[in-house]
């Protein structure tokens, strides 16, 4: 006896039942014809089949350990069944058939087409992305505003069946209900069952013969809609505002996705934001600096509706002896805080002091300020030059004026 069915399925000579049985298992979808293009397949697949019949028989496996023929004593060759009890796989039945669908599907992931049944006609919808320009105060404060949304609504004339008024799906007369159809060919297997979607209902195991007029059996149709968009306050350019289920209705009715809404803040003519806070750059002439002064600030929240003028306006006082690009701070006066610990707590307002030197002097101007010069000592060869430039000053004067 030259065949060593220990061998063909790869197992030791002391393996167990279940070991050969899985071991077929993987052998046979290896091997199988209609899944290699091996010219020797058929022969390699009766040989895997011959051994699995010998191994998984505690009769004839007595007979090969002993060194026996054990196809001559009781039992002709034949092929076993390498998916017995394996629930989802189809296997060999017991009319000698077998379904290449449920083998690839074992091999491949999932069942055949006949173990999902029929597919519903009902679908989650799509989530929407619509974008939100908002002017900086808008975003800072928040807001309430109107967007008109083209999206898929509920069919109202079938309310989302597809069918017209009357009028009822029907069990596909081809699968049954089933959703799928199984073709059968013969081959020196057996007969070969191949299990594909029904072409007459697309797998939905229904038709619907008579469809809504307005959506065309899809239930849903194509409108414009307005809704209305609660911004909180402390929003930023890029962040996204979730609406749950005021995305597009899925087909059949089904029920609709998300809503996202990316916010955009338009620059601002005097302010800049800094994360959680304003910034603004004042000018003001050289007395006002050297002398000291106070300043009426117009402050973000002049730009909305209803805003007393305590809210709309600031005093800021600027110290004597203030000098250029020197950034002074107005408390609570920035934007509020989105999340986290200081939700709600706003920022501050920062301002930046730039100092004008007057270009076009009168007389009597000219004549003062040569008369403080002198005073001061900072006439004529007493000018002093300082060298080596303030980096902090420069660096808070860019910042200033780049915003």
């Amino acid at each position: 006896m030259s065949t060593d069915y220990y061998e063909v399925l790869g197992v030791p000579r002391d393996a167990t039942p279940e070991q050969i049985k899985r071991a077929y298992r993987k052998q046979a979808m290896r091997v199988h014809p209609d899944v290699t293009d091996d010219p020797d397949a058929e022969e390699k697949f009766k040989a895997v089949n011959e051994a699995y019949e010998v191994l998984s028989d505690p009769q004839k496996k007595a007979v090969f350990d002993r060194g026996g023929d054990p196809m001559h004593n009781g039992g002709g060759a034949g092929y076993a069944d390498p998916f017995a009890g394996m629930g989802g796989f189809g296997g060999f039945s017991s009319a000698g058939g077998f379904d290449v669908g449920d083998l690839l599907g074992a091999m491949f992931g999932g069942g055949g087409a006949a173990s999902r049944g029929p597919r519903s006609r009902v679908h989650q919808g799509s989530d929407q992305l619509l974008r939100l320009r908002l002017s900086l105060a808008e975003a800072a404060f928040g807001t309430t505003t109107k967007l008109n949304l083209d999206t898929y609504v509920v069919c109202p004339t079938c309310s989302g069946k597809g069918t017209a008024a009357g009028s009822e799906p029907v069990t596909c007369v081809q699968c049954h209900g089933s959703g799928s159809v199984t073709q059968v060919q013969r081959s020196f297997l057996g007969d070969i069952r191949s299990t594909t979607v029904c072409p007459t209902c697309d797998g939905y195991g229904s038709t619907i013969p008579n469809p809504c007029p307005e959506c065309s059996g899809q239930g849903r149709v194509r409108t414009r809609r307005e809704i209305s968009v609660k911004v909180p306050a402390g929003v930023s350019s890029g962040n996204r505002i979730q609406l749950h289920g005021q995305g597009e209705v899925g087909t059949g009715g089904g029920p609709a996705g998300d809503l996202y809404v990316e916010v955009l803040v338009a620059e601002h003519e005097v302010f800049r934001r800094d994360g959680d806070n304003l910034e603004m750059v004042l000018t003001i002439p050289m007395t006002a600096a050297a002398l000291g002064c106070t300043v009426p600030i117009t402050t973000l929240e002049a730009e909305l509706d209803g805003t007393s003028d305590e809210d709309a306006r600031v005093e800021l006082t600027i110290p004597p002896g203030t000098q250029a690009a020197t950034r002074l701070v107005v408390k609570g006066r920035g934007v509020p805080a989105l999340r986290g610990r200081d939700k709600g707590r706003r920022g501050d307002l920062g301002v930046t002091v730039v100092v004008e030197t007057p270009t076009r002097l009168t007389d009597e101007q000219r004549e003062l300020l040569n008369r403080l010069a002198q005073l001061r000592g900072e006439d004529g060869e007493n000018v002093g030059v300082r060298s080596g430039a303030d980096k902090g000053f420069f660096n808070r004067l860019r910042d200033a004026f780049n915003g």
